[in-house]
């Protein structure tokens, strides 16, 4: 056989089961996109490389299959770097493919020309420089195999353009990638892990995004039934649990449920399970379950001790841990832990004020949910409008919310809402974005229009960085400073401007209605609502502080 080094690419990227790809061509790789011409796989092209990076993530976790993203040389590969530093804090499997200056250049600081491998060094699981054509036979499948592997995460390759161009001859591509088995885990350990939940008389599991992974989601509920174990979620596994489980707590830590973050406070087992103990979630982490023993189950050895030291930690794919531990759980009403989560419940639970209107945050959050599909795939960028999603979305399923936690970036909600919709075309998707972070990628609105996508943004429009402000508010003074927009965008118009039809729910008397219509057309459509700048979303926990010690509105004066 004889290929280029960019048919090459293609051509294995096929075998794998790529048929979307996301990127915008420059000089330095061309080449790829010459061979992308002749090749079956459908490109999309993006307005800015940080754009086609998040539709990538949008179309990985949406599958959990790695997804990929092209940029060209220098300010192509840095524009992808924000893309990639999130995927690794959230282990999202994506592939980043960057064209670099021809070999002879590297090192001359020709045009274009940055040190991508060095780059992307501390922010992928793996990294490559293509130095011969050859390789690429091996660096591709080894790409998806490191990408799924374990704990999922990036890879960026980086091909200079003679690479690229360059034909050579050889027997037969590779066989697709496969990923590696789970590490096994000792069956001293289950034993104990069952003996540690049987023995709880106030457990609670505490689920995390690999649950949603590794595909625990079932064999977690039947343990939990079982056993009447309490679940909390982290922001990552909201949607392992359906939302109305009558043992489901909702999400823990600083914006969490005052009762959720009280029942942590009084558990004697905490079980961990796919999770980081990441600051949001566990508040000052030495405060963090005091009472309580704590087992930690992850696919990451890395992770086991390095927050909260546990007495049992499992290095182990959380569902297979889960389905060797099942059969060992014995049936437990837990009578007394399970009035007392119901008493707590009544006694503090999560207050929305303004359910029922939808120029108010909880509001147009229910609408929304009670307008489209039960499983609507969920987008957020970043801030108030993130939170009050996650507080107030009804979630059944997994992989219906995808939402930046580790890197929080603003400017990921509407191209992950492309990338999900590209990925999941029968399912409605909706993007809930802030002002704020709408503006970092509002070019991808054009994105959205030529591809048609079915996608609803949902903007809350309050003028300000709000969670930026709320900080202010609350532990500045009322020191506002850069938070305010004093130049305020036509939302409605810039949509229409791009190609998407758009609405102002607060320039009509029939919010709801209107609301239906924009909710129930095809293709990409954005909602403007305008919320009141002074709208803050609690409970919080003070930066830095113990979950324990939740602000609400009352007591933040």
């Amino acid at each position: 056989m004889k290929a280029t080094g960019a048919e090459i690419i293609c051509s294995l990227l096929e075998r794998e089961g790529v048929s979307i790809v996301a990127g915008i061509p420059g000089g330095a790789n061309l080449p790829l996109y010459d061979a992308l011409h002749r090749s079956p796989i459908r490109h999309v092209l993006a307005r800015h490389e940080q754009g086609a990076g998040f539709i990538a993530h949008g179309m990985a976790r949406a599958t959990g299959r790695p997804a990929i993203c092209l940029g060209t040389s220098g300010p192509g590969a840095t524009n992808l770097v924000t893309a990639i530093a999130d995927a690794k804090l959230d282990s999202i499997p994506l592939i980043a493919i960057t064209g670099q200056v021809p070999r002879a250049l590297i090192g001359s600081d020709a045009f274009q020309e940055v040190d991508t491998y060095g780059m992307t060094l501390p922010i992928t699981k793996h990294n490559f420089l293509v130095k011969r054509t050859a390789d690429l036979l091996e660096v591709i499948p080894e790409a998806f195999r490191l990408a799924v592997s374990g704990r999922p995460g990036p890879v960026a390759i980086d091909v200079p353009k003679d690479v690229q161009a360059e034909a050579i001859e050889f027997d037969a591509l590779p066989e697709p990638s496969r990923p590696d088995a789970p590490p096994r885990f000792a069956n001293a350990d289950i034993a104990c892990a069952a003996e540690l939940i049987n023995n709880s008389r106030s457990p609670i599991f505490l689920v995390g995004g690999g649950v949603i992974v590794s595909g625990a989601s079932a064999v977690l509920r039947r343990i939990a039934d079982k056993g009447s174990i309490l679940l909390a979620s982290t922001l990552h596994g909201l949607g392992a649990v359906p939302h109305d489980h009558p043992l489901f707590l909702g999400m823990v830590g600083m914006h969490a449920a005052r009762y959720t973050n009280m029942l942590l406070e009084e558990c004697d087992l905490l079980v961990g399970l796919g999770i980081r103990f990441d600051d949001r979630a566990t508040g000052k982490a030495a405060e963090f379950c005091r009472r309580a023993t704590i087992m930690h189950i992850d696919i990451d050895n890395g992770e086991l001790g390095k927050i909260k030291q546990p007495a049992l930690g499992m290095q182990a794919d959380v569902r297979e841990a889960l389905e060797a531990i099942a059969p060992l759980i014995k049936a437990d009403r837990r009578s007394e832990w399970i009035a007392r989560m119901a008493a707590l419940r009544a006694e503090f639970p999560l207050a929305m004020p303004g359910a029922d209107d939808p120029l108010r945050p909880y509001g147009i959050v229910r609408h929304t949910a009670a307008l489209v599909p039960h499983d609507a795939i969920v987008t957020t960028d970043v801030g108030q409008h993130q939170m009050w999603a996650a507080q107030a979305y009804p979630f059944t399923t997994p992989r219906q919310w995808l939402t930046s936690g580790g890197l929080g970036t603003m400017g990921f909600g509407l191209p992950a809402a492309i990338g999900a919709a590209l990925a999941m075309p029968e399912r409605t998707v909706v993007c809930f974005s802030g002002d704020g972070s709408l503006l970092m990628n509002l070019q991808e609105l054009a994105t959205a229009a030529e591809e048609g996508v079915n996608i609803k943004v949902v903007l809350f429009n309050n003028g300000n960085l709000g969670l930026v402000r709320q900080q202010q508010h609350l532990f500045y003074g009322r020191r506002y400073h850069a938070s305010k927009f004093h130049a305020v965008p036509d939302f409605v118009a810039l949509a229409r401007g791009f190609g998407v039809p758009a609405c102002d729910l607060g320039a009509t008397e029939y919010q709801l209605q209107t609301l239906e219509n924009a909710l129930a057309q095809p293709g990409p459509c954005l909602v403007n609502v305008p919320i009141a700048a002074d709208e803050n979303v609690y409970p919080m926990v003070p930066p830095g502080g113990a979950n324990r010690d939740m602000i609400d509105e009352e007591t933040a004066g």
